[in-house]
């Protein structure tokens, strides 16, 4: 079975575990506009492994994930910074996998490129 050619994955580093339940969507920029591709919600790791069907070509360009951090932080009773998170990169080689994690905390976040 394939994997999506875009991953994701969320940790809350205040609480040192998987961020589960993140309302996540996935766009690629097309011209001036963002077209939206897809969307799901992480998994108990934290994790979103099926967001990209791999029965439809991938190509380069602009893509970018909104993380809906807001909601998650509500539903714990607690107030965050950020209501939403959004990581923008570029895909030049469509044939190698991206793997795109968020470290989120109430007060900050942090992303790159993983494996």
């Amino acid at each position: 079975m394939q994997r999506s050619p875009i991953t994701t994955h969320v940790l809350d580093t205040s609480k040192g575990c998987p961020a589960q339940g993140i309302q996540i969507s996935l766009e690629k920029q097309i011209n001036t506009n963002w077209q939206n591709l897809a969307s799901g919600i992480t998994n108990t790791d934290g994790r979103v492994a099926d967001l990209l069907s791999t029965e439809k070509p991938f190509e380069s360009g602009i893509y970018r994930l909104t993380f809906e951090t807001s909601h998650y932080f509500a539903k714990q009773g607690l107030k965050s910074f950020y209501p939403f998170v959004t990581v923008t990169f570029e895909i030049q080689n469509s044939e190698q996998h991206y793997h795109i994690p968020l470290l989120i905390s109430p007060f900050g976040y942090s992303t790159y490129r993983g494996s």
